[in-house]
């Protein structure tokens, strides 16, 4: 049977590059620049499959060009708020994405930041490099424990569970809330106490995660308004997407001392990074490194492998998105 032709928008781990080329016929971009969506139109010529990141917006505009031969859109990443899915099923062109593989590492970048912002960790660790450190006092940049604090958490799936099963650990207090409650025994393993409403939840915590999908109906969830509903203490951490946040009026919060802190991985127009929050001390800003392990990366991409290969033998699909259904 025909190898299927594969496009792959950006460098892959070594390992998972050497495997598409033994079973696929796949087109591989070397020099790891992005793929402006001409690019991407004209490399799909012949294709059967396409393989974006989530840097690349595949919108419908871009969908409605790709040849007929383009049967599958295989995400290398969970997200899938860069794909019009609407238009692809429009047009018979299945979307598959890779859950489950980066929850562990995601979870595990959100504890560090909802720890290293209370604690001033950066801001330490960059006055130590700058030579401003005269030695230890007293009073020498205090910051805040978390043990015993109540983590609010937005968004209750995979990720959300992980980050509540570390917290835990530190004997924080787990709040969240999600759009559907999560059965019994979950919230009786993590000890969570679920909030119907979103904006009662945030007066009554000292830390926020955000962890739900980023949708019309989530982008700038955490407006101006839910902002001010948080108590002048909270720090806000985000490993999901940047649009969910109001990220003016984030800024503006933090800057005046309506909000302590905050803890980003992710931004609105990535890879920009909105100026105000660089400019803050209470921020820690890192350049969306939720999944960058290299087992979480590999693994990712033995799942695009996989959905690639169902595909080409004609099996049901592991990882199929479906329209509607939220990831």
């Amino acid at each position: 049977m025909k190898k299927p032709v594969v496009v792959v928008t950006h460098k892959l781990p070594a390992v998972i590059e050497v495997r598409m080329k033994e079973l696929f016929d796949a087109h591989l971009n070397a020099a790891d620049t992005p793929m402006p969506a001409d690019e991407i139109i004209a490399a799909c010529d012949g294709a059967d499959v396409l393989v974006p990141t989530v840097t690349d917006s595949i919108d419908a505009d871009l969908i409605g060009k790709l040849p007929d031969s383009v049967r599958l859109i295989a995400n290398f990443g969970v997200g899938i708020n860069h794909i019009d899915c609407a238009a692809a099923d429009a047009r018979g062109i299945t979307v598959t994405n890779t859950p489950g593989v980066l929850t562990d590492d995601t979870a595990d970048l959100t504890i560090a930041l909802l720890v290293s912002v209370p604690r001033r960790l950066v801001e330490g660790a960059q006055l130590a490099r700058a030579g401003g450190w005269k030695g230890w006092r007293p009073t020498f940049m205090l910051g805040h424990r978390v043990n015993g604090k109540r983590l609010g958490i937005v968004g209750m799936g995979r990720i959300g569970q992980a980050v509540a099963k570390r917290a835990r650990g530190f004997d924080i207090q787990v709040h969240y809330h999600n759009r559907n409650r999560v059965h019994q025994a979950i919230e009786e393993e993590l000890e969570a106490t679920w909030w119907e409403s979103l904006d009662e939840m945030l007066e009554h915590v000292d830390l926020l995660s955000i962890h739900c999908p980023l949708t019309p109906d989530t982008t700038n969830l955490m407006s101006a308004e839910r902002l001010d509903r948080l108590p002048p203490h909270a720090v806000i951490v985000n490993t999901a997407r940047g649009g969910i946040i109001d990220e003016d009026a984030l800024a503006e919060r933090l800057a005046s001392g309506r909000l302590a802190g905050a803890g980003l991985d992710v931004y609105a127009n990535e890879p920009e990074i909105h100026p105000k929050l660089l400019e803050l001390d209470n921020v820690v800003a890192v350049p969306h490194l939720g999944s960058a392990t290299h087992e979480g990366r590999v693994a990712m991409g033995e799942k695009v492998v996989m959905n690639v290969k169902a595909f080409a033998d004609g099996h049901a699909l592991p990882d199929r998105v479906l329209i509607g259904v939220d990831v």
